[in-house]
């Protein structure tokens, strides 16, 4: 199988389980953890939320100046942790790739889908800077209403969305005595591609 077909497969195994995690009742299936490390290889991660994904890779939005997004800027690569455990015995799908900034225009149309207040509120948020009250948050947001009172709320210029271009993707099946089932997908820089079973 080439590359390409191995790509597809991968990414269609993917929709499947993502299609089975809304029947199943998942609270979210879009949210995942999003591991970063800074330039000297200390490690962080989070729950963000997946909006957007195909062959080009899978896309959260943040604040280049949080730290996530600082320490993607200086270290462009992540890994991504999906857990769906109402799904068949539990399912767990790793991604790992190099990150980049999606297209104006493509962060401009979703930041114009998103409500009002989260609109508001990206302007508002200082991302994990100090803030020396919730009062203060508050006052921020409300100062920003009545600036844009009357008129659409335009992306922040440093509020965008970072794809993940996957290289690797593994789809974890969970099973009895930790019998767990594993397929890794890898894609190499250089156009080389495998797909192979681990071990539990």
């Amino acid at each position: 199988m080439d590359c390409a077909d191995l790509q597809a497969e991968a990414l269609a195994t993917f929709d499947t389980l993502f299609a089975e995690a809304l029947a199943a009742g998942e609270p979210d299936r879009t949210a995942m953890t999003v591991a970063t490390a800074s330039r000297e290889g200390r490690p962080s991660a989070r729950t963000v939320l997946l909006k957007h994904h195909d062959a080009r890779g899978f896309v959260f939005y943040t604040h280049l100046d949080g730290r996530k997004g600082l320490e993607l800027q200086a270290n462009p690569h992540a890994a991504l942790l999906f857990h769906w455990p109402r799904v068949r015995s539990g399912v767990q799908v790793r991604i790992e790739g190099e990150v980049a900034t999606v297209p104006d225009d493509e962060a401009d149309a979703y930041f114009a889908s998103r409500p009002r207040g989260s609109q508001l509120g990206a302007w508002a948020s200082r991302q994990s800077e100090t803030l020396e009250s919730r009062e203060a948050f508050d006052q921020r947001v409300a100062e920003l209403e009545r600036e844009f009172e009357g008129r659409e709320v335009p992306r922040p210029p440093r509020w965008t969305g970072l794809r993940v271009r996957a290289d690797r993707i593994e789809f974890w099946y969970g099973a009895q005595f930790r019998l767990h089932e594993r397929w890794l997908y890898e894609f190499d820089v250089t156009g080389q591609c495998r797909k192979r079973m681990l071990y539990p």
